[in-house]
């Protein structure tokens, strides 16, 4: 009787990383199953959201549930009087939207049934190695084999190994969706960063600066989130709802109605690259896809998925080659050295903006928003160059007040070895 055929990848995970990774790998026509507690069924609980020109250029916008032409942050003081608030508005004239989970992962769902994808439901606990083979058994014991194993998930990966960096930044929200006394943004309006903070105490300002992220979601409905950038000790949820609940009492505005509340998600901004040697290729949130300074993840997952796959496919052909070897092209796909130098940028920009006060902060972020729309965009979908990247920041350096090159010029130990990896990608 001959022995079964054994499947090209394996792939971990079914979230969004998992099921675009095993999408792109079908088209490829390899052979692909996936593994994951819950099946593919399983509704995704999170939301993403995503810039208009990102989702038009990937062909996915009839995917949003939501769209906003009205994009805008606020970097002032502000005040109650409705002229002040509105003049203290920076308008980014760009559309930005949210998918509807449900059709996102439907979409993906289909397009992996579409290469006749296999599902498995189970939690992966070990992982054997042969030269051609890798094999991960589950805690019920059954055991699933396959060329090559792909971990997609997320920022607690099963079998990656991540290279030693320290204590991690994490982002920190709190928020809500619901009704309101009145409303608490204008009309079809959605906000990026509102880091105004008249609303707290002296002592609050004088802790790591929050901001709200907001969206009027139509028929009276608003989702209002406190968040915190990238922080080593991060805001409790308490303080994070104090502050939202401050931020609304200050404009004499209550919760009528309450549908749903966030309570908080705990995202990884400064994850290490991934150790490159190790037989397991990884992808998403586990591979540290990440932007360190913008928590974006979504875009890069869709964009970078069929690249990887070709390489990935490529490298099979050669029926010779190792499941090591087969790993390290993924890698070498998925983290070119550009990549990583551009990593190093945002690594060091996350690490000064951790450091910033209020005042700072608001001024940088002032700063970076001056730059032109294709810049500043550019730089936080991680879609521009490395000497894009480069020419933005030197323009932003030169017309930023003194105080934020100040801050940007100041060392304290990690910045130096971040810079030094734009130049060795390899420390």
């Amino acid at each position: 009787m001959p022995s079964k055929r054994l499947p090209d990848v394996l792939v971990l995970g079914a979230g969004p990383a998992g099921m675009a990774i095993a999408s792109a790998l079908g088209k490829e026509k390899l052979e692909v199953e996936v593994l994951s507690p819950n099946g593919p069924d399983e509704p995704w609980p999170n939301t993403y959201g995503i810039w208009g020109k990102e989702v038009d250029q990937l062909g996915l916008q009839d995917l949003l549930e939501y769209r906003w032409k009205n994009t805008v942050s606020f970097f002032g003081h502000g005040s109650l009087e409705e002229h002040h608030y509105e003049n203290k508005a920076t308008e980014h004239s760009l559309d930005y939207g949210l998918f509807d989970k449900k059709k996102l992962h439907r979409y993906w769902l289909n397009e992996c049934n579409k290469s006749l994808i296999k599902w498995h439901e189970g939690f992966a606990e070990k992982i054997t190695f042969q030269k051609h083979k890798s094999t991960v058994i589950t805690s019920n014991g059954k055991t699933y084999s396959a060329r090559l194993v792909v971990d997609a998930t997320g920022y607690d990966p099963v079998f990656l190994k991540l290279k030693s960096c320290g204590p991690l930044a994490v982002q920190t929200c709190y928020g809500i969706v619901g009704s309101f006394s009145k409303p608490p943004l204008k009309k079809g309006q959605f906000v990026l960063m509102d880091y105004r903070n008249d609303h707290l105490n002296e002592e609050q300002k004088k802790e790591p600066p929050t901001f709200l992220y907001a969206m009027d979601m139509g028929n009276g409905k608003y989702f209002l989130e406190e968040t915190s950038l990238g922080l080593v000790n991060p805001l409790t949820m308490e303080d994070l709802k104090e502050r939202l609940e401050k931020r609304l009492s200050y404009r004499n505005i209550s919760i009528t109605s309450m549908q749903h509340e966030e309570l908080g998600l705990f995202l990884p901004m400064n994850m290490p690259i991934p150790d490159f040697k190790q037989q397991v290729l990884g992808y998403g949130g586990a591979a540290s896809m990440v932007h360190p300074a913008s928590g974006y993840l979504i875009g890069n997952v869709l964009r970078r998925a069929p690249l990887v796959a070709k390489a990935i496919s490529t490298a099979m052909n050669d029926k010779k080659l190792s499941t090591y070897h087969i790993a390290r092209k993924g890698w070498e796909s998925l983290w070119p050295k550009e990549l990583i130098r551009k990593k190093s940028i945002y690594q060091f920009g996350l690490e000064k903006l951790m450091r910033f006060d209020e005042k700072l902060l608001r001024e940088f972020f002032g700063s970076f928003f001056k730059l032109p729309k294709t810049q500043w965009y550019g730089f936080l979908t991680d879609t521009l160059s490395l000497r894009e990247i480069v020419y933005a920041m030197c323009i932003m350096f030169i017309r930023a007040p003194w105080s934020v090159k100040k801050g940007l010029m100041i060392m304290h130990g990690k910045e130096l070895r971040m810079l030094l990896r734009i130049v060795l990608p390899n420390i």
